[in-house]
Order: structure tokens, then C-alpha cells, then sequence
């Protein structure tokens, strides 16, 4: 993308933005020239985030959980303050605090997940449309996962809270069109801090499975949401668009 397409200058709003897959997408839509609204726990992080961004011509932090309904609704309204609009929604905070069989899930950390991965997606996705998208149009995108599409071992809330995501794509793309579109990508896994677990002292056997020979990054993510946020995706909407570096190539391995 260039400052020339067609959605340049356009804001985007993306939540969990302070490092990994938020800042790379948030990143690759400064580049193109739009203006971001970026979200984070970590108030100091955050701030960094904004500076390598390009300061405040360029983006917008707005420190909270992302499950808080009321950081949810003062996100927005920064948003509007500063920028006068936000065109996109990026729903990519997500946490998963477990790891272990869904059978023996403590009950109280799944409805965290469900909370953080899902509710608060719907939230922003209310908050957006209401502000600006209803009479504005635009565009949104979740970051879900391939957790979400079979089975996921070890990170079953995670993965139930993903297909749950990718249902909410659907929902959200047949009330919100014609003038918003909404779609999901669900990557493999991605390079990143949160997914450090699934790969970390053991890259060479996790990135076996894998046909183009290596895990995501997160610029793998930044591209395709940009591509989602364009006008050049115009007729895509309610779609989940896998990332996997051809691993589902060998499901039936």
C-alpha cells in the first residue's frame, strides 16, 4: 500500500497495539497514511508505542483493559475528539492465561478469556458504529486464530474463544452491511511475546509442520488487515482469512 490508495488518511482504532501483531498492523497503516487510535494496558508502553509511530499528528493512546466498558467508550471518544472520526476497528486484544486440558479448565479464567477475546470485541465493534461507522461506513477486522478452527491442545479456551470470534464476524457483517464490512484473520503461530510458549526453545520443531518453512510475523498479520482495510477488499466481507504458512496443508498428514 501507498499514501496514494484510496484509504489513506482514514483513522483506525486498534486495541492491544503497544507491541507485537497490534503494533505491526498499527505501523503498516501509519505508513500508508492513515491515523491510528492504539490501545494497551501498559500506560508507558503504550507511550513509546505512540512515539515510534510518529507522535501525536500520527496516533492516539489510549491506556486500559480491554474488557472495561467504560475504557471501551472513552477510547472511541478520544478518538473522535482528536481525529474527528474512526473509520476502521482492529479487534486484536486477546489474552489466554491457561494452558492445559479443557477438561480440567478452571471455569473463572474462561469467562476471562471469553470476556477479554470476545465481549470486549463486540463492545468496541457497538462503540465504533454508533460514534461514526452507522452514517460513515468502514471497516472492521478481527485478529482470531487457527486455535479457532479445529481442535487446540493445551489452549482450548483460547481456541473456543476464537470460533466464537469468527461466528461474531458473521454476525456483525450481516447487521452492519452495506456500509460496514467485517472480517477475521486467524494466523498460525506468530513470532510474538503472547505466543512465545508455542515456540520458544523449540522453533525448529514447531516451524516443522509448516510447507513455506517458518512461523508468522507479525508483519505476516499487518499485511493482510491492511489489505481487509482497503478499498482493493471493497466486495469481501463476513470472511475468515487463514494465515498459516500452509500448515493446514498437512492436516491430513
Amino acid at each position: 500500500m501507498t499514501t496514494s490508495d484510496t484509504a489513506a488518511g482514514k483513522v483506525t482504532l486498534v486495541t492491544g497495539a503497544s507491541r507485537g501483531i497490534g503494533y505491526a498492523i498499527a505501523e503498516a497503516l501509519v505508513a500508508r497514511g492513515d491515523r491510528v487510535v492504539v490501545t494497551g494496558r501498559d500506560a508507558t508502553a503504550l507511550a513509546e508505542a505512540v512515539e515510534r509511530l510518529g507522535g501525536a499528528d500520527r496516533a492516539l493512546g489510549v491506556p486500559g483493559k480491554a474488557h472495561d466498558e467504560a475504557h471501551q467508550a472513552t477510547a472511541v471518544e478520544r478518538a473522535m475528539e482528536t481525529f474527528g472520526r474512526v473509520d476502521h476497528l482492529v479487534n486484536n486484544a486477546g489474552t489466554n492465561p491457561v494452558f492445559g486440558p479443557i477438561t480440567e479448565t478452571d471455569l473463572g479464567v474462561a469467562r476471562k478469556v471469553f470476556e477479554t477475546n470476545v465481549v470486549s470485541a463486540l463492545g468496541f465493534a457497538q462503540q465504533t458504529w454508533r460514534a461514526w461507522q452507522k452514517e460513515n461506513g468502514g471497516a472492521i477486522v478481527n485478529i482470531g486464530s487457527i486455535a479457532g478452527l479445529s481442535a487446540s491442545p493445551f489452549v482450548g479456551a483460547y481456541g473456543i474463544s476464537k470460533a466464537a470470534m469468527a461466528n461474531l464476524t458473521l454476525q456483525l457483517a450481516h447487521e452492519m452491511a452495506p456500509g460496514v464490512r467485517v472480517n477475521t484473520v486467524a494466523p498460525a503461530v506468530v513470532k510474538t511475546k503472547f505466543a512465545a510458549a508455542l515456540y520458544e526453545g523449540r522453533e525448529e520443531e514447531a516451524t516443522a509442520g509448516y510447507p513455506l518453512g517458518r512461523l508468522g510475523a507479525p508483519e505476516d498479520v499487518a499485511g493482510a488487515v491492511a489489505f481487509l482495510l482497503s478499498d482493493a477488499a471493497a466486495w469481501i466481507t463476513g470472511q475468515t482469512l487463514v494465515l498459516d504458512g500452509g500448515r493446514f496443508l498437512n492436516a491430513a498428514v
